[in-house]
């Protein structure tokens, strides 16, 4: 068989509120999750064992057992009840521990993946239960398309009639683990938001001054563990053409949604080169 590929878009949230915690302290949330351009390039080759190698410009500390990848491999292997086999290559290009959902993403690519090199038939709902089992993210990044979001990440309703837009992505280098983030949050006691209404409007105007009556709820704990992160903001929401800055999912990459891909090209331009942040321009996944 030759090779699969597939490829792992990064996940933005365009905004992003903890409506409520379960008994078993998971918490609720409300978001609209949509994909990007940027992605990761997952490639496997049969072989007799599971093995795992990372390359691009994140590939540091990814390699290992440890990591999603080989998870989903695992967990997708012992629902088949045979033992996980394949050479994967993982070239790396979304920022680590940085809010856009990578490690979320590469595992979905191998729910997909894997069944294909198989030659196995998954059906939905197994790899539903092993995506929700591996996280909140991994279930809506299967499909990779916009997305309305709510309870743990269980429960989707499309985002069919999006505007067309734009991102600007920077980061400054750092790198937010989820679960220090939700801790910070945690103790900041702050109240739980109530959930948007959607869909959000079609048209580009009544999106953007929907999206600006929410927030993400995780960027006043992101900017009390970094607040280089509050600078970030500040940076973006200053460039020509920008309608609206947010932190995606716990950080610390920030986003600038724009009407036109040449402002959002500017935009990454002139943070990497003033700045000397990690940046990147383009639309959703069509």
């Amino acid at each position: 068989m030759d090779a699969i590929v597939e490829r792992a878009h990064a996940k933005i949230n365009l905004y992003l509120h903890i409506t409520g915690r379960r008994p078993d302290g998971y918490h609720l949330l409300d978001s609209l999750f949509v994909y990007v351009e940027l992605a990761d390039i997952l490639t496997i080759r049969p072989a007799a064992e599971l093995t795992l190698a990372v390359n691009g410009p994140f590939a540091a500390g990814l390699a290992g057992d440890d990591n999603l990848v080989a998870r989903a491999a695992r967990r997708l292997g012992e629902a088949f009840g045979i033992l996980p086999s394949g050479a994967i290559t993982l070239d790396k290009e979304i920022p680590l521990a940085a809010g856009l959902g990578g490690g979320s993403a590469d595992a979905a690519a191998m729910l997909r993946a894997l069944p294909k090199l198989w030659r196995r038939e998954a059906s939905r709902a197994t790899l539903e239960e092993i995506a929700l089992y591996l996280g909140a993210d991994v279930p809506a990044a299967l499909d990779q398309r916009s997305v309305y979001v709510s309870g743990v990440g269980e429960l989707r309703q499309p985002a069919e009639r999006l505007p067309e837009f734009y991102l600007a992505l920077t980061n400054p280098g750092i790198a937010l683990p989820t679960a220090e983030v939700f801790k910070r949050w945690a103790g900041m006691n702050l109240p739980f938001t109530e959930p948007l209404t959607a869909p959000l409007p079609e048209d580009f105007a009544g999106f953007i001054a929907a999206l600006r009556a929410g927030r993400n709820d995780l960027e006043a704990s992101a900017v009390a563990i970094a607040p280089e992160v509050g600078d970030v903001l500040k940076a973006m929401a200053g460039l020509p053409g920008c309608r609206l800055a947010r932190m995606s999912g716990s950080g610390a990459t920030c986003f600038g949604v724009f009407e036109r891909r040449g402002e959002a090209e500017a935009a990454a331009l002139s943070l990497a080169v003033d700045r000397g942040w990690w940046a990147w321009a383009g639309g959703l996944v069509k």
